[in-house]
Formats: C-alpha cells, structure tokens, sequence
C-alpha cells in the first residue's frame, strides 16, 4: 500500500532472453519457458517524500524458471554509488515495490513474484540512451554491460521500427522495441548472457499508485 509520497521519470532500457515482442507484454508464455533479463533507468525528475531523487540512475535485474506469474523468482537492485544514505534506502524502497499500492508497478509484481531479493549493489552506473533511435548503452563494472539497437531485417540494412501501446499497462504507456545483447559480470548476482534479443526502449512515469499517464 502507497504511504510515502514518491515519483520517479525518465528513460528506461531494457533487455530480456524472449524474442522481439516479448510474449510476456501479450500475457503469454516466454519464448524458451523462464524469463531472464534487466531494465536500467535515468531518473530525470523524481522524489520520494520531500527528497529528491532527480539526476540518478538504478537498474534492476530479475530472473524467473518459468512464466513470472508462477514466481519462485530472483531479484537483484543497482543503485547509482554516489545516491546518499537517504536516497539510497528511499530508492530500494522503490525498487523492491514498497510504499506502492498492490500490483500498481512492474516493481512491486516483480517483488511479489520473486522468493529470493539478493543486497542491493551501489556502483557507477554508465548510461547512455536516445529513445527515438531505439539505440542504448549501459556499463556498471562488474555486474553488468550491455548495448541497443534498432532491429534490422534479413533482406537489408534498414532499421524496422515498431512499437508495442498498453494503455492500461503497469510499466509503460508505450515502448520502443529493439534489438539488445547483454552479459553479467562476476559481481551481480544473476547471470545473463543475452544476443540479440528482445530490447525494449521507454519513458517510465510511476507513482506509488502505479503509472502516471502522459
């Protein structure tokens, strides 16, 4: 349930082991039966209570053995290291779905869903992203690297553009989808290898009442 008062906006990128089109965003099964992947957010306005939040930057990954709404999941929260003691507990609030009313955000669904939160990591978080060219690179040394692009065709070298609209949704009114490869490194506690696979591009607006349309 919403108690503090919190917002966070910016861009998201994300990367997870599924095909282009994540069958998840559709409610069905992930293309090779478990889910595995990460998202990593600039915040460019946000607070929680009278703390402001704006200018850092979080990321978050999660792995599931099966569909995510079975659970028995596991999660792991990065957070920018030069986030203070106050941001750094108001932020992991945020991520792990606290101070948030029941199932409003993908955090709190991945939250509920998940049997086993790993500590929370500080780190530099290196984070580059342009939202219309479906484009993105991430770098948090030891834990993770990972780059977006547009997705392109077998028969040529243009750039297919497509996107995936819900409305009603609880992690984006509208994403971009791309193609992304990522890979852990010996600090995070979930292991991801990913080649070209589903990348998603979008701007996140979420209260602890869940998203706030644009």
């Amino acid at each position: 349930m919403a108690t503090t008062d919190w917002y966070v906006e910016g861009i998201s990128y994300g990367n997870c082991n599924c095909a282009y089109g994540c069958p998840c965003q559709f409610e069905a099964l992930p293309t090779h039966g478990s889910c595995r992947g990460f998202e990593v957010l600039r915040i460019d306005k946000g607070h929680y209570g009278g703390l402001d939040l704006s200018g850092l930057k979080v990321a978050m990954l999660y792995a599931w053995p099966g569909p995510i709404h079975e659970g028995k999941g596991e999660l792991q929260a990065i957070i920018e290291e030069r986030a203070d003691a106050p941001q750094r507990e108001a932020l992991e609030r945020v991520l792990h779905g606290e101070d948030t009313d029941e199932a409003a955000t993908h955090w709190w669904v991945f939250r509920a869903m998940s049997e086993r939160v790993h500590p929370t990591l500080y780190k530099p978080i290196e984070y580059e992203v342009d939202l219309e060219a479906r484009s993105a690179r991430a770098v948090i040394p030891g834990v993770l690297e990972s780059t977006g692009r547009p997705i392109k065709p077998p028969h040529g070298d243009a750039e297919h553009r497509v996107q995936i609209h819900i409305p009603n949704g609880i992690e984006f009114e509208t994403a971009e989808i791309g193609s992304a490869t990522s890979a852990t490194g010996t600090e995070s506690a979930i292991r991801l290898i990913l080649s070209d696979s589903y990348g998603q591009f979008n701007r996140l607006r979420h209260s602890g009442r869940g998203i706030v349309k644009s």
